[in-house]
């Protein structure tokens, strides 16, 4: 009952960090430790972006759990996996009481839609200024960026291929910036379209994947740096289309 536990803990904090958009390296290393902590020092975990692998030794049998679904980051979580992972360490937690915080992790809602859409757009806004944009292009920018998100999240969905939800996210925003800018709200169709994609580039994947390329988890860096490509198509298609209509 213990061992099964141990597994049972330690794949929940690894699930958490790799759908919250962890390296796959630091999953791996987080769900050693807590092993160690719980008395499995020769614990085996091994994670890729879609799947977790782990073992409680050598010869035991090993778990697997398949990720069907990740966000696109959410730090927070992160942050507080490993500040649970450390209280282990440090013989604050027995594993019922780690199990039942690391559920109400997985459970909690930091970022709304809402909360998302507005931050994106918001940003947006922002990143045209920081770019060379005028203050005319701002408030085309974060309204572009907010329509763009929210198109986004709303084809994620109903499709199941999140790269088609990012083309029609950039569409949208190449669409509303181009209308904006026929009306005379904006100057520079350019600016107010850089500044509204921004928040749908995938920043974080290209980070992870240097990251994990670095640490010798060749597999998982080689993957997310092909789904930060094809994000980074799909975005570029989008708003391309548009540009076919000048």
């Amino acid at each position: 009952m213990e061992q099964a536990m141990i597994e049972k803990v330690c794949m929940l904090a690894g699930k958490i960090m790799l759908v919250s958009g962890a390296e796959t390296y630091r999953v791996e290393d987080t769900m050693s430790r807590i092993a160690d902590a719980f008395g499995a020092p020769d614990a085996q975990s091994y994670a890729t972006p879609t799947a977790i692998n782990f073992s409680v030794d050598f010869a035991s049998e090993t778990k697997f759990l398949r990720i069907t679904k990740r966000s696109t980051a959410d730090l927070h979580k992160i942050a507080e996996v490993n500040s649970i992972s450390r209280r282990i360490t440090a013989g604050d937690l027995d594993l019922g009481n780690a199990y039942t915080l690391l559920k109400n992790v997985e459970n909690d809602k930091h970022y709304p839609a809402w909360l998302q859409i507005f931050a994106s757009a918001l940003v947006s806004g922002c990143f045209s200024i920081m770019f060379g944009g005028t203050w005319n292009d701002f408030l085309p920018a974060v309204i572009a960026g907010g329509i763009g998100f929210t198109g986004m999240l709303g084809f994620e969905r109903f499709l199941e291929i999140r790269f088609l939800a990012e083309f029609f996210g950039a569409f949208f925003i190449g669409l509303s910036s181009l209308l904006f800018i026929s009306y005379g709200f904006g100057d520079s169709l350019d600016l107010v379209i850089i500044g509204a994609v921004m928040p749908l580039v995938p920043g974080l994947l290209i980070t992870n994947a240097v990251r994990d390329l670095l640490a010798g988890h060749l597999i998982a860096g080689v993957s997310k740096g092909i789904e930060a490509l094809l994000t980074a198509f799909a975005i570029g298609a989008g708003v391309a289309i548009i540009y076919t209509f000048l």
